[in-house]
């Protein structure tokens, strides 16, 4: 049925399907039995695909990726696909509307997406409120940042604003500082301004009765110097796990003709070109801490054996974005069968 209806989405600007999707989601709720019947196509429930990672139970391996859910508005309506957990965000301290449009741009023969879309969301409140009105049924990751007109220098203040204002209504963390959308953001992955806002987040979590799991979100295009650096951070500071990996700025390999790439200019590129790099860092990451760190791994999946490749190298999860939007709703069906077996 997606590939039927495949063309008719795909000849719509990218932002504007998902909005449509959006709101659909949103009026099904008031379909009688429609989430039951989204559930009777889309899950595969199997004991031996739950999962314990950094605490928490998850139902199975497969999750979705930030971005989708901007404002946790539908995580309970995503979850009806059969995922395992639903990361919201990325989340600012105060709403923003994000880079000028157009800011979302298909490469259609590469199965990949570039996007410049500058974490416009509708701010942490209006995220705590949605919560507040609709008990998660899956595992919910709050994936936050800083605001576009914070200066570097004060970004700990505003993930702390994010982090203690979100505490109570997610069930872990993950530190965005590696969007390429955001003016200096991926410059907060420098170990010295790292270590501040890790150290900010982990001391504010000693004074909450329940404890989150923070996760930190690396770049693909960091060297391998940089992922040292970072992983000792990690290791030290009492994080509790790394999500390998945001968009690339780069573009190489690429089967869209180099005007179609240039013509469309900067932005963070993700889906199919991504995924031997994501790979290699978790392969990179999973050695190199002797496979002690917990890793989501993300990036390119956009088929049941490339997750398999994921798990397989190290991740103890792995998320989908890109390839949800390519392959269709089917695809977290058939990667459930293919790492059951």
């Amino acid at each position: 049925m997606f590939k039927l209806i495949k063309p008719i989405l795909f000849a719509f600007y990218p932002e504007t399907i998902h909005r449509i999707i959006l709101n659909l989601l949103l009026f099904l709720r008031y379909i009688p039995f429609s989430g039951a019947i989204l559930r009777l196509f889309y899950t595969y429930k199997r004991d031996n695909l739950e999962r314990e990672v950094f605490g928490l139970r998850f139902e199975n391996p497969v999750g979705l990726a930030a971005g989708f859910d901007k404002n946790g508005q539908i995580y309970n309506d995503l979850a009806n696909f059969g995922f395992g957990f639903i990361e919201i965000g990325s989340l600012t301290p105060n709403e923003q509307m994000g880079n000028p449009k157009p800011r979302c741009f298909r490469l259609l023969e590469d199965n990949a997406i570039i996007n410049r879309m500058g974490i416009n969301n509708r701010g942490i409140k209006y995220a705590v409120k949605s919560i507040k009105k609709r008990k998660p049924k899956v595992v919910i990751g709050g994936n936050i940042s800083k605001s576009t007109s914070c200066p570097n220098e004060q970004a700990p203040v505003d993930y702390e604003r994010s982090f203690a204002q979100l505490y109570d209504f997610v069930d872990y963390f993950t530190i965005n500082v590696s969007c390429p959308n955001v003016k200096g953001l991926t410059k907060l992955q420098d170990i010295t301004s790292l270590a501040e806002i890790v150290d900010k987040l982990t001391t504010l979590r000693k004074y909450y009765d329940e404890y989150r799991p923070i996760l930190l979100k690396i770049s693909p295009d960091l060297t391998y110097e940089q992922m040292d650096e970072i992983i000792e951070l990690i290791l030290v500071s009492g994080l509790d796990g790394i999500v390998a990996t945001n968009t690339t700025t780069k573009r190489e390999n690429l089967k869209s003709s180099k005007e179609l790439v240039d013509s469309i200019g900067d932005g963070g590129l993700s889906g199919a070109p991504l995924f031997e790099r994501s790979l290699e860092v978790i392969k990179y990451i999973n050695k190199k801490t002797g496979g002690e760190l917990p890793i989501i791994g993300v990036g390119g999946i956009m088929s049941p054996d490339q997750a398999k490749q994921m798990l397989d190298a190290g991740a103890s999860l792995v998320q989908i974005y890109t390839g949800f939007i390519y392959t269709g709703p089917g695809l977290v069906r058939s990667i459930l069968k293919k790492i059951s077996k």
